[in-house]
């Protein structure tokens, strides 16, 4: 419009005075130096545009790197936790197998005292039999003038006999009692042990899955929080720049209308 303007007053010119000429001319440099400025102060704000475009480009660059940066770390705080939990099963693995150990050799200890009691009473048995035997003897030679003392022999020895075999078996009972309640109580006790640390690792494990939890959290919110402000402060800086260009247009339309 202003060019349609310009060649419009140019051909009108040729009827204007030499003084009404050079006036005109005046105008549109005047015109010309206006506009002159007003490309260089868009040209300037655009490069202002541009340098806050790179500005916060390289910002945004630099977030994604550090957010980068944060998964690497919990992925390797990650495999911490992953050896930690295999080195934790392996101690509990050594314990399970010690308990093992442990009830195998009681079970062999009690086997063996066990045999030595069955076989201290074989003995004892042959002995008493022996002695029966040589009893047996010495009864057939008193017989005919000792028979009522043969009879009480006979009678005090099988009582004995059956007081001897209660209190083998008695002891052998207690015995078996004694070791089955001693390897209930190493049972017990290892299995508290096992569930104990067992709870322990657990905890560890939550207390950290909730730290990196945290972590991850606090530093998407920072970022988000980053972005917004930068969105923010972005969109205010271009409706400033959109109404000092209204304020520009609005000042040379009156200008043209003058013309």
């Amino acid at each position: 419009k202003q060019w349609y303007q310009r060649r419009v007053a140019i051909t009108a010119g040729e009827e204007m005075s030499k003084e009404q000429l050079e006036q005109h001319i005046h105008r549109l440099r005047e015109e010309m130096e206006r506009e002159r400025e007003e490309r260089n102060y868009f040209q300037l704000e655009r490069d202002k545009v541009n340098t806050f475009w790179e500005i916060t480009k390289r910002q945004l660059d630099e977030s994604k790197a550090e957010l980068r940066n944060k998964d690497r770390e919990m992925e390797d705080m990650e495999e911490r936790h992953q050896v930690e939990i295999k080195v934790y099963k392996q101690k509990v693995k050594h314990l399970l197998y010690e308990h093992q150990n442990n009830i195998t050799e009681l079970k062999a200890d009690s086997v063996l005292t066990l045999k030595l009691e069955q076989d201290e009473n074989r003995t004892n048995e042959g002995t008493l039999r022996k002695d029966k035997r040589n009893l047996k003897v010495q009864l057939k030679e008193l017989e005919l003038s000792h028979e009522d003392v043969i009879k009480n022999l006979k009678r005090q020895h099988d009582e004995a006999i059956t007081v001897l075999r209660k209190d083998s078996e008695r002891h052998a009972k207690e015995l078996q009692i004694k070791y089955e309640k001693k390897m209930k109580l190493l049972r017990e006790e290892l299995e508290l042990r096992r569930k104990t640390e067992i709870h322990e690792i657990e905890e560890r494990k939550n207390g950290q899955i909730n730290t990196l939890m945290k972590n991850h959290e606090k530093a998407f919110s920072d970022i988000k929080n980053y972005y917004n402000d930068i969105t923010l402060n972005n969109l205010a800086l271009i409706n400033s720049l959109k109404e000092q260009v209204e304020e520009i247009k609005k000042k040379k339309v009156p200008t043209a209308t003058l013309r």
